[in-house]
């Protein structure tokens, strides 16, 4: 930790601490504010936004910024996504072939019309209608990592000052509004359609964490150990599977390939193959469960205890017109579209608030946002597959074509 010119830089070790400890005061917010948990907010989201804000008091009223060092959160995201995969069945990826292809058809109307809203409000509030694109699938559903890849296309080309602030300010609000909304929505679709899981085994495992009303659970301390070395030997197969695709041109994240890591080795490693720790892969295991929950809780609670607020405050104002229309949007298209489509059931819900963290914010979010539903109301399987799978695959790959198409039409 090093103070210098008013910027206090907090290094890997210190920030995956206050990541834990911020954990821990999103869990308390949790018990002390029976609405969170009501809502399904996650805790990493409650946490994270009350450690964000005192951040944000110490710019404003002690002159100190604080920057992270968040080389470490990125490898959670890599432990979390492969634990998904780890979990993944063939059987459950065939069965949601038709889910995944309807939510991936809801997507892209949903993308198209999140633009078109964007360009809308930016126009009638005297904004360049580029500008709704940046505040559409550039920002939201593209990410921070989007945005600064496309910014300087909108400012050479269509002369929009700032592009790249924008578009951070818009992705990183995004962010929060996705973390805050997709519990709120399925609560009200569970409640009012009154739905409940296809199995009715209390004691089943959740893909992240454990049910609020379970038993606690006893893990033998190889069986934890037993999941990090599956998870590391599914790590190195996605690596491998990353660095083969860059050779012929195809890029990935890098949490992607390791999904498919863990795909692989869970549905073609021979069941008769011996295993030098003496028990059966750990596919759906409390253990895993535990390492999604600490991992997915850890980078969500450092993605937003780390957002520098006061460096977006100045673009607030109308950016806040486009993402309020934003918000309403999606809350509209997931009851009225992506519910009914993937099949007014419980699984509709919980990829309802899966869609309703993609859609303003990230896959991580998308994540959190399911994990907090489940946790409450009961395991959903299938949803922890298709999601990440449209979320973080497919989309990135509509959305350079759509862009493209709508900056050509406004051209």
């Amino acid at each position: 930790m090093e103070l210098l010119d008013g910027i206090l830089k907090i290094d890997h070790f210190l920030t995956v601490t206050l990541g834990i400890v911020v954990l821990f005061i999103g869990k308390r917010l949790n018990q002390v504010v029976p609405a969170f948990r009501e809502f399904s907010i996650p805790e990493p989201v409650t946490g994270g936004l009350l450690m964000c804000a005192l951040f944000y008091a110490l710019h404003v009223f002690g002159g100190i910024s604080v920057e992270f060092t968040l080389g470490a959160r990125d490898i959670l995201l890599v432990y979390f996504f492969t634990t998904i995969g780890i979990n993944a069945s063939f059987r459950d990826l065939l069965s949601g072939g038709k889910p995944l292809l309807i939510l991936l058809f809801a997507t892209v109307m949903f993308m198209l019309l999140q633009n078109l809203t964007g360009v809308g409000v930016a126009s009638t509030i005297g904004l360049e209608p580029a500008v709704g694109i940046l505040g559409g699938t550039v920002s939201l559903i593209g990410g921070h990592g989007t945005s600064i890849a496309w910014a300087p296309i909108f400012s050479d080309k269509y002369g929009i000052a700032g592009a790249a602030e924008i578009g951070i300010a818009c992705a990183t609000f995004g962010l929060v509004l996705a973390s805050l909304m997709g519990g709120p929505v399925a609560k009200f679709l569970i409640q009012r359609h009154n739905l409940k899981p296809e199995t009715t085994d209390t004691a089943e495992t959740l893909d992240v964490g454990i049910k609020e009303d379970s038993a606690p659970v006893d893990i033998h301390y190889m069986d934890f150990l037993d999941a990090v070395l599956s998870l590391h030997i599914c790590i190195i197969i996605g690596v491998l599977m990353d660095e083969g695709l860059e050779t012929v041109g195809v890029q990935l994240p890098l949490f992607v390939s390791c999904l498919f890591g863990g795909i692989l080795m869970s549905n073609l490693r021979p069941k008769s193959l011996p295993r030098i720790t003496g028990t059966a892969w750990p596919s759906r295991t409390p253990a895993i469960a535990l390492i999604a929950d600490v991992s997915l809780g850890a980078f969500l609670a450092m993605s937003l205890m780390s957002m520098q607020l006061w460096e977006l405050a100045g673009l607030a104002g109308p950016l806040m017109l486009i993402l309020g229309a934003q918000v309403l949007l999606a809350i509209a298209f997931i009851i009225f579209v992506v519910f009914p489509l993937m099949g007014k059931n419980y699984e509709a819900a919980v990829i309802s608030a899966g869609f309703g963290g993609f859609s303003m914010g990230a896959t991580p979010t998308a994540m959190a946002n399911m994990s907090a539903v489940t946790k409450r109301y009961g395991a959903c399987h299938q949803a922890f597959i298709i999601v990440p799978l449209v979320g973080a695959f497919f989309i990135d790959i509509a959305n350079v074509v759509i862009i493209k198409a709508l900056l050509g039409w406004i051209a």
